[in-house]
């Protein structure tokens, strides 16, 4: 059976419920896709866990931390940004702390990060951007 993402009536219930989104693979750099990304989502009221194991210290004003299993809280969607062969370890560390949804960023598409998340019940979302999908799916006014 092919994958399918959520439609989009789905997506804006994942993001309407969604608190803690921690980000695997948020640059430091405020010029990356990663960083634009998470500052839009931390804008529109979301809480962005930055994930990254070269950065020490805080990226957007959080506490970054070097792997899913250090975050010492409940994370809703599992945002990723690294290339589709590190996804389904990132997808094993994402059932493992009991995340709900594992997300892959556009252009990202891992058949065996989707599975993994399947097995563990995760909704999983391959090649599309969680900031254009909560712009389409979001409207009206900022979360805060």
């Amino acid at each position: 059976m092919s994958f399918e993402n959520p439609t989009r009536e789905q997506i804006g219930d994942i993001l309407a419920s969604a608190g803690n989104i921690a980000v695997v693979g948020l640059s430091d750099k405020s010029d990356r896709t990663s960083y634009m990304v998470a500052y839009a989502m931390q804008s529109r009221g979301y809480r962005i866990i930055p994930v990254n194991p070269t950065v020490d210290g805080e990226i957007l004003g959080e506490k970054c931390y070097h792997t899913l299993a250090e975050i010492p809280e409940p994370v809703d969607i599992v945002n990723v940004f690294r290339r589709s062969e590190y996804c389904a370890e990132v997808a094993q560390e994402a059932a493992d702390i009991g995340a709900h949804v594992l997300w892959l960023q556009q252009g990202i598409i891992s058949k065996e990060a989707a599975d993994i998340a399947a097995e563990h019940g995760m909704t999983a979302i391959m090649d599309r951007c969680i900031k254009v999908e909560e712009a389409i799916t979001m409207h009206g006014p900022s979360r805060q």
